[in-house]
């Protein structure tokens, strides 16, 4: 059975920086496009950023340079490091494999919580 445990998140202030992370059990990361979604109250969830297996990267347009996504193989373990941070960027983040191949149960989330 497929679980995803995101971590890492808490408050910070505007400018400051946190890292996500996301273990997965019953897959092994490095077969699928992996990807960081987020979703802020009263917002649709969107892509944040995305990994494919032989670590190409994406992010939307919102990152701007201030995310990086990556991945490591042998933790089975997904990163998001989030720098200079704004208070647009507070949210639940999740992690999941990308939603165009059909979605893996969803984890709870990790808070990330941005205060101006």
């Amino acid at each position: 059975q497929v679980q995803l445990v995101e971590s890492g998140g808490g408050l910070v202030q505007a400018g400051g920086s946190l890292r996500l992370s996301c273990v997965g059990s019953g897959i092994i990361f490095g077969f699928y496009n992996m990807a960081w979604y987020r979703q802020a109250p009263g917002k649709q969830r969107e892509l944040v950023a995305r990994i494919t297996p032989d670590s190409r990267t994406s992010y939307g347009d919102f990152v701007k340079g201030r995310f990086t996504i990556s991945r490591d193989v042998a933790k089975n373990t997904m990163y998001l490091q989030m720098n200079n941070l704004t208070p647009e960027d507070t949210a639940v983040y999740y992690c999941n494999r990308d939603l165009s191949s059909g979605a893996f149960p969803w984890g709870q989330g990790t808070q990330v919580t941005v205060s101006s």
